[in-house]
């Protein structure tokens, strides 16, 4: 009885010719060749990136921006006593990069890491002190900076925000992240977390540091003047309230 069932639903089972089989053992196979060609294309691209060729001007262009930087760097030893004038009352400054790092002296280079900006069109919430003056003076060909108000601090918390942990970029999802991170610090929700920043409250190193340095869009004119300063109609430099006019194009 057991032997006439068993040969019952073997036989019910859908017969798969031979030549069927060997069509998906076929298209298996190329499928596999293709995923290892695919991957060795991308190996041999990103080898070519690493040993992108340069043009000679592009080395000249390159020595005349480390020559001017090292001018600038001698100048401002010099007058290392000097700082820009900055209202009594500005504590909060956010600083956008905005060239790159052809012919960039070493000291600019540190600076910049230093303030986490490490691309283009990428900006970070700082305190106004001395020793953040005396960067951003450093830095000044290759940033652009100013006062933030409240609408555009909240604009690019809400908007563009996101946090770092385990040194990984993470999605501001809600005010229990916020307070699992942040809480022993008073800062439980994300009105907390603007009003802080914006503030510069005891634990604003804490919060902007939560931060990741916040990804902007390039503005609908773009710079057009990056080899001049603001104040002589460039775009780097200390923008004042102006920044906030820039940012609403770039948030």
């Amino acid at each position: 009885m057991m032997e006439g069932e068993q040969s019952d639903s073997l036989s019910a089972l859908p017969h798969v010719s031979e030549t069927v089989l060997k069509r998906r053992k076929t298209l298996r196979q190329v499928k596999e060749a293709r995923v290892k060609a695919r991957n060795a294309q991308k190996q041999v691209r990103a080898g070519s990136k690493k040993e992108k060729f340069k043009y000679p001007e592009s080395f000249v262009r390159e020595q005349r921006h480390k020559e001017k930087d090292e001018i600038r760097m001698r100048r401002n030893k010099k007058r290392a006593n000097k700082m820009y004038q900055v209202p009594a009352e500005q504590k909060l400054a956010f600083v956008i990069r905005i060239r790159g790092a052809a012919g960039m002296d070493q000291t600019v280079r540190q600076v910049l890491q230093h303030l986490r900006l490490h691309k283009n069109y990428t900006g970070v919430f700082v305190f106004l002190n001395k020793a953040a003056l005396d960067m951003l003076r450093i830095a000044e060909p290759y940033i652009t900076w100013g006062y933030p108000d409240l609408k555009v601090t909240r604009d690019l918390i809400m908007k563009r925000g996101h946090a770092v942990v385990d040194d990984r970029r993470t999605t501001l999802s809600d005010n229990a992240f916020i307070e699992a991170q942040l809480g022993e610090s008073g800062i439980i929700c994300m009105e907390d977390l603007i009003h802080e920043v914006f503030t510069v409250g005891r634990s604003f190193r804490k919060a902007s540091q939560f931060l990741w340095p916040f990804k902007l869009t390039a503005p609908k004119d773009g710079f057009r003047r990056l080899t001049k300063p603001f104040r002589e109609k460039g775009d780097t430099g200390n923008r004042k309230e102006a920044i906030n006019a820039l940012l609403s194009q770039m948030i």
